[in-house]
C-alpha cells in the first residue's frame, strides 16, 4: 500500500514538472529599426510630385446674394480686366430699382408742391395776409421735402449699385484658376465663385523628407516637369523653406522663373532636386547609433529579411571614418543597398530572430566586407 502511494505521488509530481515546462514562456522577439545603406557623396538627383499653382491667386465673390445664371466655368481661361466672368439673376434687384426711381419721383413732386406753397405762404406774408408762423409751417413742409428727395435719391444709386453687384468682373488680367460652383446654384454674399491667377510665376510646393530638409535653401536651383507637357523642363527657384518640419516632412517651395502659356495651375508636377556635387566623393555614412563597439572592435547589424513580418540579424565589424552632421562614415564593413539596424544594437545577438518594420524596404546587394569602393556610399541621416 506504501509503495502505491509512493508512485502516484511520484506520477504527480511529475505531471506538475511537465506542466511547469509546458509554461515556459516563448522568447521575446525584438522589434527592430531599419535603413537601407545609400551613396552619400556625388551629385544625387532627388524627385517629389507636387501641383502647380498660381504664383498670386485671388478669390472672387458677388456681393450680394442670388442664384447664377451665367458662369465662366472653364479653368484656364484668359481673362482681360474687367471681363464678366459670372452673373447672378437679377429680376429682385431689378425690381428694387424701379421701386426706389418710383419713391424718388413721388418725393420730387411732393418737393415742387411744397415749393409751390412756400412761395404762395411767402407772397401772403408780404403782403401781411399770412402769419409769420404760417410762413415757417410752409418753409419746415419745404425742407423736409427736400430733405425725403434727396434720401430717395440715394436709394436709387444704392439699388442700382445692388443691381451691378449682380455681374462678377475680373479686377485684373488673369486666368482662371478654380471654379467653385455651378450654374443655377445659390450663392450667398461672399462666397468663392471663382479663382484667378492674375499673372505672377507659378509656384510648386513639394513636401521633402525630414533626412533632406536640411540640406535645401532658399535660392537653390531645381527642375520641374509635369506630365501634361511632355518634353518641357522649367527651372526654378526655391523660394520658401519651412522653418520647421511636420509630420511626413518639410514642405518646399519652387517658383518656376521663365513660364510659358501652357504651364497653368493645377497640373501634376515633378520637382527635381540636386545635392551634393559631382566633385564631390561617394562614401557610405549611416547614423551613429548603428555602431556599437565592444573588446573586439566595432560592429554593427545587417538585417536579413524573412518571412511573417520577421528576419534575422548577421553582425559585422565596422571599421569607421569622420564623424560629420551627416553621420558616421564607414570605410568598410558595409554596402550600398544594405539594410542597417539603427536602434538597439547593443541588445542583439549575431543570427538573432528580429520583427521587421511594417514598411520595410527593398535590399539591393548582399553583404560586402571589403572597403566601399568611392563611387558608392551612404545611407540617410538618421531621423
Amino acid at each position: 500500500m506504501k509503495t502505491t502511494r509512493n508512485l502516484i505521488l511520484v506520477a504527480a509530481l511529475a505531471a506538475v514538472g511537465c506542466k511547469k515546462e509546458q509554461a515556459k514562456p516563448e522568447p521575446v522577439i525584438r522589434p527592430v529599426r531599419i535603413l537601407k545603406v545609400e551613396a552619400s557623396g556625388g551629385e544625387q538627383l532627388k524627385r517629389f510630385s507636387g501641383v502647380s499653382e498660381a504664383g498670386l491667386e485671388s478669390r472672387l465673390s458677388f456681393k450680394v446674394a442670388g442664384t447664377i445664371r451665367k458662369l465662366e466655368d472653364k479653368v484656364g481661361t484668359k481673362l482681360k480686366k474687367g471681363a464678366v466672368i459670372a452673373e447672378i439673376d437679377s429680376s429682385d434687384y431689378e425690381l428694387q430699382v424701379q421701386t426706389a426711381r418710383a419713391t424718388a419721383a413721388s418725393a420730387s413732386a411732393q418737393v415742387r408742391r411744397a415749393k409751390s406753397e412756400y412761395d404762395r405762404t411767402q407772397q401772403l406774408f408780404t403782403n401781411q395776409n399770412a402769419s409769420r408762423s404760417q410762413l415757417e409751417a410752409a418753409r419746415a413742409a419745404y425742407e423736409t421735402a427736400r430733405a425725403n428727395s434727396a434720401a430717395t435719391s440715394k436709394q436709387v444709386q444704392l439699388a442700382r449699385q445692388q443691381l451691378s453687384y449682380t455681374r462678377l468682373t475680373s479686377p485684373v488680367d488673369g486666368v482662371i484658376a478654380k471654379v467653385h460652383v455651378e450654374v443655377n446654384e445659390n450663392v450667398g454674399a461672399g462666397a468663392p465663385v471663382v479663382s484667378i491667377s492674375s499673372g505672377s510665376k507659378p509656384k510648386v510646393t513639394v513636401t521633402v523628407p525630414d533626412k533632406l530638409f536640411g540640406q535645401i535653401k532658399t535660392g537653390d536651383s531645381v527642375d520641374v516637369h509635369f506630365e501634361a507637357i511632355p518634353g518641357a523642363s522649367y527651372r526654378a527657384v526655391v523660394s520658401e523653406v519651412a522653418v520647421q518640419s511636420g509630420r511626413g516632412g518639410a514642405p518646399v517651395t519652387a517658383v518656376i522663373d521663365e513660364p510659358d502659356d501652357k504651364v497653368k495651375p493645377g497640373l501634376a508636377a515633378t520637382v527635381i532636386f540636386k545635392f551634393g556635387s559631382k566633385d564631390d566623393q561617394s562614401r557610405i555614412v549611416v547614423p551613429p547609433v548603428a555602431v556599437a563597439e565592444d573588446r573586439n572592435g566595432r560592429y554593427g547589424f545587417v538585417f536579413e529579411p524573412g518571412q511573417d513580418g520577421l528576419g534575422t540579424v548577421k553582425r559585422v565589424p565596422l571599421e569607421v571614418g569622420e564623424l560629420s552632421d551627416q553621420g558616421i562614415e564607414i570605410s568598410k564593413g558595409l554596402a550600398v543597398g544594405q539594410l542597417v539596424v539603427t536602434a538597439g544594437v547593443t541588445r542583439l545577438t549575431d543570427g538573432m530572430t528580429v520583427r521587421a518594420p511594417a514598411e520595410l524596404p527593398a535590399a539591393t546587394a548582399e553583404p560586402d566586407e571589403s572597403k566601399a569602393s568611392p563611387d558608392k556610399g551612404a545611407s540617410e541621416k538618421a531621423n
